[in-house]
């Protein structure tokens, strides 16, 4: 599969990215595709709970899809249910064009890696990737084949005859992947997979975890409600909420074009303003944002009417800092109250002059600053048409 970071589309027209993409690989885009995992109005319940709800979605063939949400959500039990853990109280699952009711775990073509690792203490790395091989009864000689081939895909050519307490966090993670890839499955399911793991780390896991991936060529499914995570490795992500899904898209769309307050706000750090809708057009909407009593221009059309309220969100990132007042069509003044320097970037907690809190960050693009703004400065911020989104929602 070829790798290009700033390429859309398979096959079809692609729509104008928002933001860089991954590679080329955007199967949900063609209508000729078929989906290979297929949740057709699943609903879950245990008792009174529900914890999926008359859930409908598609995944493709190689894609490597996240289910992101907060604790509850119903992300896991998807994923089980996919997995013959857990039996839809309604609706059904398909895999490459099969239904999976009745099908029990040990004969579905996935694998699942659990966050625990669940590792034999007592048996080698080797022998702990092996294991599903032999149960299966796979002939030796090609379960040595295997092992070995695993142990080079995750770099533990070195650590066969080792017991998982002679390793790192970040190598039994290696070996619990290894086995769960040993026997070749058509899909693996990642169950918070890295969430035991320091953060630097998980972060150069993320990373290698995408490239085992597209190296294979398998179907992946990760569940986290660690946004990074998601934004990292995903081709899309899948933002749930009480046990439905409330935005299926890729990590840029999701980021810079939420479809509701609740996506906006669960992704990262955002501001968000009520305000007024002043006028409309074909290149954009006016809005008067209240409480921060400034119009301003949003390249973005909205289905509000004039005079409707609706939400605009701003990145901190998206706004610009300044100790002098710039020449802009609007400005907000405001107070620094609190700062954060986390090295690569500073963040700044500000009050308007009618108390409106507002977060902007900067990029901290050298080692010397020559006015550092401090607490207490007063500074101007303002940001440009095409920086935030209308959330109606």
């Amino acid at each position: 599969m070829p790798r290009c970071r700033f390429a859309t589309g398979v096959g079809v027209l692609a729509k104008k990215p928002i933001g860089p993409i991954r590679r080329t690989f955007a199967p949900w885009d063609d209508p000729e595709q078929r989906p290979f995992i297929e949740f057709r109005n699943v609903t879950k319940r245990f008792g009174d709970f529900t914890a999926v709800d008359n859930l409908s979605q598609t995944i493709y063939e190689r894609e490597f899809f996240a289910l992101l949400g907060g604790s509850g959500c119903g992300k896991t039990t998807l994923m089980r249910m996919l997995a013959g853990f857990e039996t839809p109280t309604e609706g059904e699952i398909f895999l490459d064009g099969k239904s999976l009711k009745g099908v029990p775990p040990y004969h579905r073509p996935v694998n699942m890696m659990f966050q625990s690792y669940a590792l034999f203490p007592h048996m080698s790395v080797a022998d702990n990737i092996a294991f599903g091989l032999k149960q299966d009864g796979v002939p030796k000689s090609e379960i040595s084949e295997r092992v070995a081939e695993m142990l080079r895909l995750v770099k533990l050519e070195a650590f066969g005859k080792r017991k998982p307490h002679q390793l790192s966090g970040g190598q039994r993670q290696r070996v619990a992947l290894a086995r769960s890839l040993a026997k070749r499955p058509k899909v693996l399911l990642l169950d918070e997979p890295l969430a035991a793991l320091d953060k630097k780390l998980r972060e150069d896991t993320q990373f290698e975890l995408m490239d085992l991936q597209m190296d294979m060529g398998l179907t992946f499914l990760i569940v986290t409600h660690d946004q990074e995570e998601a934004m990292t490795v995903a081709d899309r992500i899948a933002v749930m909420d009480s046990g439905r899904i409330i935005q299926v898209a890729t990590p840029p769309e999701i980021y810079e074009g939420p479809n509701s307050r609740f996506v906006a706000d669960f992704i990262g750090d955002i501001n968000i303003f009520e305000s007024k809708v002043v006028a409309k057009s074909a290149e954009g909407t006016r809005l008067h944002a209240t409480d921060l009593g400034v119009e301003f221009d949003v390249g973005q059309t909205t289905a509000a009417n004039v005079g409707d309220t609706v939400g605009f969100g701003i990145r901190p990132e998206k706004i610009s800092v300044s100790l002098d007042k710039p020449e802009k069509d609007f400005v907000v003044e405001a107070e620094v109250w609190d700062i954060g320097y986390l090295g690569d970037i500073s963040t700044f907690h500000c009050h308007t002059m009618n108390e409106v809190a507002l977060r902007a960050s900067v990029a901290n693009v050298t080692r010397l600053v020559e006015r550092p703004i401090a607490w207490d400065d007063k500074v101007w911020l303002t940001w440009g048409r095409d920086a935030g989104v209308i959330l109606v929602d």
